[in-house]
């Protein structure tokens, strides 16, 4: 009686084929994350436990670090500064970003031109964008104070001024919301028609349809778009570094600001890293707290009836 050979597992082959084949494709990707995401993260934990100067070997100094952190007066005050920044930027912002694609969405005529006008800002150098509106926020011969002379209002200082220079970032973050503006309109145009069909049918107003069928249908992707511009909001370093150094007064000094003075200025890498984690604690808590928040009013289109 002749003997059959054993079959071949020709599956768990396969399988540990796909296998190598997975972790070979995503070697770059894992490289790139340990070595310039998780890596510098860690090290990062380390040194906050330390005092280091970049020159010698970092010592360790426990929770100091952390402890020096709240009685220092230049955090509490970049922490302010910040907090009001997102809190002027984010609301502003999507609120504008959302009314101009309300009307970006409509079948207007040169509709596409004004589309890409509004969007070009988003994809431009912030160091760029920073020096143009330096300009625009010249006490003297700044376009912005030109435009009020001719109402017969005299502006203000702008930057030079510790009162108005916190809210000249915050009118100038609300003209880089050109990629609020394009994913708005693609949740637009998601929005059955359908809907504004049997609203209309209703009786329902430009108001009550807006209200009753727009917002509830785009309430994920403001909710999305809220999330990123407050975790943007909240690491701002740039336009307070070009246009303010965290002046007059420190009317501009940012967190990131602040981490960047004591980290590279003065050489408290320790600190300063003790002072990167406080921020990834805040930023968490406060997108956590969103994203609870989300349950009562960010509605998905299983749920509308």
């Amino acid at each position: 009686m002749a003997v059959r050979p054993p079959k071949r597992n020709t599956g768990s082959t396969l399988a540990r084929r796909e296998a190598l084949w997975f972790y070979a494709l995503i070697l770059p990707w894992l490289i790139g994350f340990l070595g310039f995401l998780a890596y510098p993260m860690l090290r990062s934990l380390y040194l906050s436990f330390t005092s280091y100067d970049l020159l010698s070997a970092p010592v360790w100094v426990g929770l100091r670090n952390y402890e020096r952190i709240f009685s220092d007066a230049d955090f509490w005050q970049s922490l302010k500064v910040t907090l009001l920044f997102a809190l002027g930027s984010v609301p502003g912002g999507t609120i504008i970003a959302l009314a101009l694609a309300m009307v970006l969405s409509q079948n207007l005529r040169g509709v596409n031109f004004w589309r890409t006008i509004f969007f070009i800002p988003s994809i431009l150098s912030s160091i760029a964008v920073a020096i143009l509106w330096l300009y625009i926020f010249r006490p003297e011969g700044g376009l912005l104070n030109l435009v009020l002379g001719v109402f017969g209002i005299k502006g203000p200082n702008w930057l030079l001024d510790e009162n108005w220079a916190l809210p000249s970032l915050i009118l100038m973050s609300w003209w880089t919301i050109g990629g609020q503006i394009v994913i708005y309109l693609a949740g637009l145009k998601g929005i059955p028609e359908v809907l504004y069909e049997a609203a209309e049918i209703d009786g329902a107003n430009n108001w009550a349809r807006f209200r009753y069928v727009t917002l509830p249908m785009l309430s994920p992707t403001i909710f999305f778009n809220v999330v990123l511009a407050i975790i943007a909001a909240l690491q701002v370093f740039d336009v307070g570094w070009v246009l303010t150094r965290g002046g007059p007064n420190d009317a501009t000094l940012f967190y990131m600001l602040n981490l960047y003075e004591r980290a590279f200025q003065m050489a408290q890498m320790g600190y300063a890293s003790a002072l990167a984690w406080i921020l990834f604690i805040i930023i968490m808590v406060i997108t956590l707290l969103v994203i609870r928040s989300s349950t009562a009013w960010v509605y998905y289109e299983a749920e509308v009836r």
